[in-house]
């Protein structure tokens, strides 16, 4: 996939990438693999790949959810900027905040935002479990995203006590999404959320099967959750 094709089918998804937006992607590959040679930020680096693998993918949830207001996301374990920078570029009105828990990462992603002359994006080294007792932070955003970090049971713990009441958790996951929705059930629950939709797609060319998890936050996660770091993969709420 290239550039102009990644443009095209995103065209058909409802979404119009601007020129402007088109040379942000160029960019951004480009940074990608020039960074990757000194730290590891992924292990897909073909222009293809990256287009088809990380960026189409990351711009998924936008198929099936209205990005087209102004509204805050923040990104968990984001690593070189997945979903959140891709969705950003497409939709440069969104408010984006990332926590990552590698400051090399995070430095990466400083550089990026820059060079793509990204603004109303804000960055942290935190890990999700601390993150969360912010103040100002918990259940202070209207969407909280994550991308291939941890099975749902631990992702809900991670994401959810961020959700605003009303906001929306999106899980993005592989081909193993109903088995994790199953060993999730329990904790979305416990954590205030409600699996509103889970939408699967293949990617183009098929290069796999993806699933895009809505989970709507009903209520408020009990003050316990998060529990401290290292906790909730160790002890899943199952």
């Amino acid at each position: 996939m290239e550039a102009t094709q990644f443009q095209a089918m995103l065209e058909e998804r409802g979404i119009s990438l601007s020129s402007q937006a088109l040379a942000q992607f160029e960019r951004y590959y480009e940074l990608l693999v020039e960074w990757n040679e000194r730290m590891n930020l992924t292990a897909i680096t073909d222009k293809p790949g990256v287009y088809v693998k990380h960026f189409f993918d990351s711009v998924s949830p936008a198929f099936y959810y209205d990005f087209s207001e102004p509204f805050s996301l923040c990104d968990v374990g984001a690593g070189a900027g997945f979903p959140s920078i891709p969705l950003k570029i497409c939709f440069p009105h969104l408010r984006v905040s990332i926590v990552d828990s590698l400051q090399k990462r995070i430095r990466f992603l400083q550089h990026l935002a820059e060079e793509l002359g990204l603004t109303d994006i804000a960055l942290y080294h935190d890990r999700a479990e601390t993150f969360a007792r912010e103040k100002g932070m918990r259940e202070s955003f209207d969407v909280v995203t994550a991308r291939a970090v941890a099975r749902m049971p631990v992702l809900a713990e991670l994401c959810l006590p961020l959700v605003k009441v009303g906001g929306t958790f999106i899980a993005m996951k592989a081909a193993s999404a109903p088995e994790e929705l199953k060993e999730g059930k329990k904790a979305i629950a416990v954590l205030g959320g409600e699996v509103a939709a889970a939408k699967t797609f293949t990617l183009p060319f098929e290069e796999g099967e993806r699933t895009v998890i809505f989970v709507h936050k009903t209520k408020k996660t009990p003050a316990q959750y998060p529990r401290k770091p290292g906790t909730p993969s160790k002890q899943p709420i199952q």
